[in-house]
Parts: C-alpha cells; structure tokens; sequence
C-alpha cells in the first residue's frame, strides 16, 4: 500500500515475458515474467501493495532481487494498472492471485512461493488458504492481520477516500487505481488471521516493520499466533516465522536489497530449492 501518487518511469530492464491473464470470474490481468539465472524449479509470484503495479520501479526492484533466486511473475492486480475491473480492496483480489499462479506452473515452475506486500499480503493469506491447491510456502510483508483497522492516520485516510466518490476519484485519476463502490457485507471476507489459522503445515514467513506507520506489529502477531494455534489443533509442524525488522517501514516502498535477499533464502530453504551455482 502507497498513498503517493504513482510513479510509472524507468525501472531497469524489462522482464522477459509479458501476458494478460484471464481470472475465474473473467478478468484480465496483466502479468510480466522475470527469468532467474539460478537453475531452480522454484518460482516466486509476487502481489503488490494498494496503488502499486508490476510496471513500479519499487515492485521492479522487487521482481530483479528475487529473480537472483528464481523465476518472478509479478502482475497488476484487478483495478491497478493495465488490469480491467475494480479493486475490493483483497477480497476477489484471490482470484488474480490464483491466475498468476496458473501462469507460473505454465511458464515452468513446480514449487510456487507466494510473496505479498501490504494488500498483497493479505491477499497472499487468503489464497493460500482458499485455494484448492495451495502454494509451496507464503511470505506476507505489512501485511494487515484483520479488517476495518483505522488506529493510524494513513488508514484513516485509506478509508476516508475508498468511501467516498470523491476520494475514488482522486484514487482513480491520481493514482490509476479503480476502486469499487461496493462496500463489504456480512459475512465479511475470512480475514488474514482467519486465514493463517488454516495454513500450517504451509511454510508461512511474517516480516513486519517496527517503523510501519500504517498497520503496527500487532497486526504481524495476529498472524504468527492464528498460524501457530493452527498447528497445535491440528497436530501438525509450526513452520511459521515472524521477521520484526528494526528501522523497516512499510511494503514495497522501504524493502531494501538484504532484506530480500534475506527472504529469498528463506524461501528457497522452506521449500527445498535447489539453485546451481
């Protein structure tokens, strides 16, 4: 999540490979591939922040550190960028997510990592919990851990402009972000937490940074705790972690090289990844 307005200038090479993918409810996404020089089976499919897209300088910087450890489909989610339809704000959002995991299998890939920032993170939790074939480990970044939270004064704003036409339009001519004007009735879409209290035996990596200024680390906790009173119910191995960075702020914006690299290893040891060197 970015509440600056959009910057789609240079951001290094092109990925390799670009398509428009088509969702289960008839979408279309649009999704870029980034080739890995690593010779491993792995693929990471990476769902951005609110506001963001696949073409961001940040979400670049994203796809081209990860790549060092394996393939990178990144994608516009539904509303953002060059994706028909309306942002829910991560509820059908699963659905875009699902449709790039599709394309990763296509392009090659037989173990999937799902990596999401901000929306993308939750979005991340959601999928891997909904879908019929989940991914082989999850890595949610800023993630919020549950619905409707208004404790800071970026998510006050947040809210403030995806309830008014106003604010939708600022969100649509100032960012290139369709929102929808539909709000959520109950039952409420299964929330983060919700979510992870599913996942174990799931590798599930939690990074949050003590400097977010958007959701606090209470929200990261939330998760760790659903996912590891998941595992003790159900008798299962607790292969979650939870990463508190010191100094990291929020998502996309603020990730830096070692932190990706940091989480690029991780992925690729929680799920066997074999890279030549």
């Amino acid at each position: 999540m970015d509440l600056r307005p959009s910057s789609w200038g240079r951001s290094g090479p092109p990925p390799d490979r670009r398509a428009a993918l088509l969702t289960a409810d008839g979408e279309r996404v649009s999704a870029a591939f980034d080739r890995s020089a690593a010779a491993s089976d792995v693929a990471f499919v990476v769902a951005h922040g609110f506001t963001g897209g696949w073409r961001r300088p940040d979400n670049r910087h994203v796809a081209r550190a990860l790549a060092r450890y394996a393939g990178v489909v990144s994608y516009d989610h539904r509303g953002h960028g060059s994706s028909t339809g309306v942002t829910t704000l991560g509820d059908d959002e699963v659905l875009d997510l699902e449709a790039a995991v599709r394309w990763a299998r296509w392009c090659g890939a037989r173990r999937i990592v799902t990596v999401g920032f901000s929306m993308g993170g939750s979005v991340v939790l959601r999928h891997a919990a909904l879908a019929d074939t989940p991914p082989d480990a999850v890595v949610s970044v800023s993630a919020a851990g549950f619905w409707f939270y208004r404790g800071t004064p970026p998510m006050r704003l947040l809210h403030r402009a995806v309830g008014s036409p106003m604010g939708r339009a600022v969100l649509r001519h100032g960012f290139g972000t369709q929102v929808t004007d539909q709000e959520w009735v109950e039952p409420y879409p299964l929330s983060p937490s919700e979510s992870a209290l599913t996942l174990a035996p799931v590798p599930l990596l939690v990074v949050h940074g003590t400097r977010d200024t958007y959701f606090p680390v209470e929200h990261a906790r939330s998760i760790v705790s659903a996912y590891r009173e998941g595992a003790r119910s159900r008798s299962v191995p607790d292969l979650g972690q939870e990463w508190i960075v010191d100094g990291f702020a929020h998502a996309e914006s603020a990730v830096d090289a070692q932190l990706l690299a940091d989480i690029g290893s991780w992925a690729l040891d929680a799920v066997g990844g074999r890279v030549s060197p």
